[in-house]
């Protein structure tokens, strides 16, 4: 394995070779994973703390929050610190860790934005149940089974590619170690290793995104017997969640459901689901969500008594 293995490291170009581009580039970067990070701890902390948080979507959505800290974490820091560096380079063994993990915490958001879909479901078509069906242990368990469906997921892509051989050349034309661009790289035939990446990533994002697709269709078959107030908050629920589903799984499915081969694009697509997606997500949320808004605000105003005091 040590033979076939003679690279010992891999070379980014990066998004720009321009100096002056990755300086501007450094500074909106930094900014954007700064504005990450904190406005999805901000969601974290605001359910952790508010009582008029405590149904299962705030739950799952607090979750969602997390993971999205962890799978921008994967990527965001190295590009930044890649912008100023002289050399963008990352050790064998550090592409695969991050290759692990970006599909890890990348297959979880998945299966949590599955299980926010499954909670609306029984939230809108089944209420005089929902408490019994939703309750604590479930939703610890659905979280549990996410987590563990992404490992499972992660686990079987990396088991693709750690056996391949990398003899030279050993530089990726992005910003980042994903699937594709490390393919390329290979010294060996890597056909069947792509088709086996596209039927386990592509085809998890395509039935997943298939059967969100679904349960929404079901939800709205139901609200034509609500009332119109009712129709109305329930659509404003899922309609946050329907554009956080399309703004994830749109670059996702165009990315892994083709031919194995990269594309001048690739870099651009991968921006937006690995920053600005993740950025995107906390303000939906609580820019269409009344009841976020207040918990926030009431966070806001007992932080700021605190530090008067």
């Amino acid at each position: 394995m040590a033979d076939m293995h003679n690279v010992t490291e891999f070379i980014f170009l990066g998004l720009s070779s321009n100096p002056e581009v990755q300086r501007v580039c450094f500074v909106i970067f930094l900014l954007l994973y700064m504005a990450i990070v904190l406005g999805n701890l901000l969601m974290v902390v605001t359910v952790a703390v508010s009582r008029n948080l405590g149904s299962p979507m705030y739950f799952f959505l607090s979750s969602l929050s997390f993971v999205e800290i962890c799978y921008s974490s994967t990527t965001a820091p190295k590009l930044i610190l890649d912008l100023i560096a002289e050399k963008k380079s990352i050790s064998v063994w550090g592409c695969m860790t991050q290759l692990f993990f970006m599909h890890f915490f990348g297959g979880t958001e998945i299966f949590l934005l599955t299980v926010m879909a499954y909670d609306r479901y029984v939230a809108i078509c089944k209420p005089l149940h929902y408490t019994s069906i939703m309750n604590q242990q479930v939703c610890a368990v659905l979280v549990g089974t996410a987590w563990m469906g992404g490992f499972v997921h992660s686990f079987w892509q990396i088991l693709f590619i750690l056996p391949l051989p990398f003899c030279g050349p050993n530089i990726i034309d992005h910003y980042f170690c994903d699937l594709l661009p490390v393919l390329k790289l290979a010294c060996s035939d890597t056909f069947l290793i792509g088709l086996l990446i596209v039927v386990n990533g592509g085809t998890l994002s395509v039935i997943s995104f298939v059967v969100l697709l679904a349960s929404y269709v079901v939800i709205l078959l139901h609200l034509r017997t609500q009332s119109s107030e009712g129709r109305h908050k329930a659509l404003s629920t899922c309609g946050s969640h329907v554009t956080v589903v399309i703004l994830f799984f749109g670059p996702c499915v165009f990315i892994y459901m083709r031919p194995s081969e990269t594309l001048p694009v690739d870099k651009m697509i991968a921006v937006f689901y690995t920053v600005i997606t993740p950025l995107l997500n906390p303000l939906i949320y609580s820019l269409r969500n009344a009841e976020v808004k207040k918990a926030m605000k009431s966070l806001w105003f007992t932080t700021m008594k605190v530090d008067v005091k």
